[in-house]
């Protein structure tokens, strides 16, 4: 197929595009200008697949720009957020405006040209705001306490509106917290790949509140595995957690870190942050029975391969 990503030179984009250039796709990808040839902060491993895709610059706000990436497309994997949870509070309005706003604008060009099927990332850890109980089923009530999950949450519904109204298929992947190869470990998202580069230089790691926050930590093979499956995933249930099924806290992560390192890290421990939930994991009981997909990487191998890949 014919598969537009946005946003595909970042971390899931780039691992996405690998996955579906080795399934035979043929690859579009759309990305802001900073990422192409040639920047000063270009992942490396974006120039590898770089020549193997069609690449496309633009402005996701800026409709004009996705006309000619959504042409001839039969899939787009939705993959853009332009705020992060900690941000997205200080400047809602602008959270709407170039997230969901935009979407819709997507979503208008992409009925126009007849797209077959969109596969959107949400958010695991932010849609269902604090939890009323563990493991967080899709059906659990979504009460976000940060405007990226109440964005996230927004767009599903349009997609729903769409397919409703125009027939326009989707499928929604609930990510938890993914980590793996091509994190940017200078990025202030993403604690596995922040952590391990802060013990590999052998300096503090700072940890916002006591360390006791759970997280359900997803390797980014794992993820791909269920976009690809997404892809092919018709009728009902549209929208699915994908997670390990099981959490960890942040002391736990830098004690596993640790155990991998041979050696001790250093914890600066700040004021903790009202976004952050206290725990999350997520239920993918819906994901195993209808798209046929579990995770197959455990916490420790995951951490293992993504310190290998940030050693190189």
């Amino acid at each position: 197929m014919k598969c537009l990503v946005l946003g595909g030179g970042g971390f899931i984009g780039i691992n996405l595009c690998e996955r579906l250039l080795s399934e035979g796709h043929s690859i579009r990808v759309f990305e802001r200008p900073r990422l192409l040839v040639g920047e000063k902060e270009t992942d490396s491993s974006v120039l590898s697949f770089q020549k193997s895709v069609e690449w496309v610059e633009g402005d996701f706000t800026n409709p004009t720009d996705l006309d000619g990436a959504i042409a001839d497309c039969d899939v787009i994997f939705h993959l853009i957020c332009t705020t992060l949870p900690k941000s997205s509070n200080e400047n809602p309005v602008y959270d709407i405006e170039t997230n969901l706003t935009s979407t819709v604008k997507l979503l208008e060009k992409a009925r126009a040209q007849r797209v077959k099927k969109i596969v959107f990332i949400s958010s695991g850890g932010t849609v269902y705001g604090i939890p009323q109980r563990i493991p967080i089923p899709e059906s659990h009530p979504t009460d976000p306490i940060c405007s990226y999950g109440i964005t996230k949450l927004s767009i599903e519904k349009y997609l729903h509106l769409y397919h409703y109204l125009y027939g326009l298929d989707y499928c929604i992947l609930r990510v938890s917290n993914p980590y793996g190869e091509h994190q940017r470990a200078a990025s202030t998202q993403g604690a596995v790949a922040v952590f391990l580069h802060q013990a590999m230089n052998r300096k503090p790691i700072e940890i916002w509140g006591d360390g006791n926050v759970i997280r359900d930590y997803i390797y980014i093979g794992d993820v791909v595995d269920a976009l690809s499956k997404a892809v092919s995933h018709s009728g009902v249930p549209r929208t699915f957690n994908i997670g390990s099924g099981l959490g960890h806290s942040l002391n736990e992560l830098i004690g596993t870190i640790e155990s991998l390192m041979g050696y001790t890290v250093e914890r600066v421990y700040k004021e903790g942050r009202a976004v952050d939930v206290p725990e999350t994991v997520l239920d993918i009981s819906n994901a195993r029975s209808f798209l046929s997909w579990e995770p197959r990487i455990s916490f420790r191998e995951g951490l293992f391969k993504t310190m290998n890949w940030l050693k190189k």
